[in-house]
């Protein structure tokens, strides 16, 4: 059974947000415990007798702040699963710092919560949803989340992807077909995965790891409207 906590000092979304993890808990057939915190303070008090395996965490509070409460955990619970709520997409670079799961906007609609929560359910059951590759005369069963980008190489494919690289004999237009809704075709040689990127200028995405990813002319719209849909 996954234990969450709740972290946000809004008495009313903290009660919306809630009903939704309980909503979904009863979709999946999953036993949820769920905790709720007014403050980052009240949280790290009770944090020693009370470990989550999943926390959502509300950004602009008053003291401590969701990203530094964040910061501070991770440094003590590599697998603690955090996602961020907010009502403005300012914060998300200092999100990538403390490699948070995913950043909700509000209004958080029950849809994308849900998608989110399988993620991390995923993620902590180690089932995270997987492709599986031709690779070395065998397979390789790669992790979507860990795809940072994918770069064509005339007939093949290199996946980039946790800290190395995959060189694949398999067109691009094919791993296209395989991945969801967060990966985008930024250019005719390029595949990124949206919850990588940083930020945009007219000509590349910057991904989180500083690694730079050149779009075509026209994209960049398109991708930050896309980001938003998502995210």
């Amino acid at each position: 059974m996954p234990n969450f906590s709740l972290c946000d000092d809004n008495a009313g979304e903290r009660g919306y947000i809630r009903q939704l993890v309980l909503d979904w808990a009863a979709r999946s057939g999953t036993d949820a415990g769920i905790r709720e915190y007014p403050s980052a303070e009240a949280f790290l008090f009770d944090y020693e007798d009370h470990c989550p395996d999943i926390l959502l965490l509300d950004i602009e509070m008053p003291g401590m702040n969701g990203v530094d409460l964040a910061k501070r955990l991770r440094a003590r619970a590599e697998t603690l699963q955090i996602i961020f709520i907010t009502g403005y997409p300012d914060f998300m670079a200092e999100g990538y710092e403390v490699e948070a799961l995913h950043y909700l906007l509000k209004p958080v609609t029950e849809q994308k919560l849900s998608e989110v929560l399988n993620r991390a359910l995923g993620r902590l059951s180690g089932q995270e949803r997987k492709i599986l590759l031709p690779w070395e005369g065998g397979e390789l069963a790669l992790p979507v989340g860990e795809i940072r980008f994918i770069e064509a190489q005339r007939q093949y494919s290199v996946i980039h992807a946790g800290g190395g690289e995959y060189r694949l004999k398999i067109p691009i237009s094919e791993l296209e077909k395989r991945l969801d809704d967060c990966f985008l075709r930024v250019q005719r040689s390029f595949i990124v995965n949206l919850r990588e990127v940083l930020r945009i200028t007219s000509a590349q995405v910057i991904l989180r790891d500083g690694q730079a990813v050149p779009i075509s002319r026209g994209m960049a719209d398109r991708i930050g409207k896309k980001i938003i849909e998502l995210f």
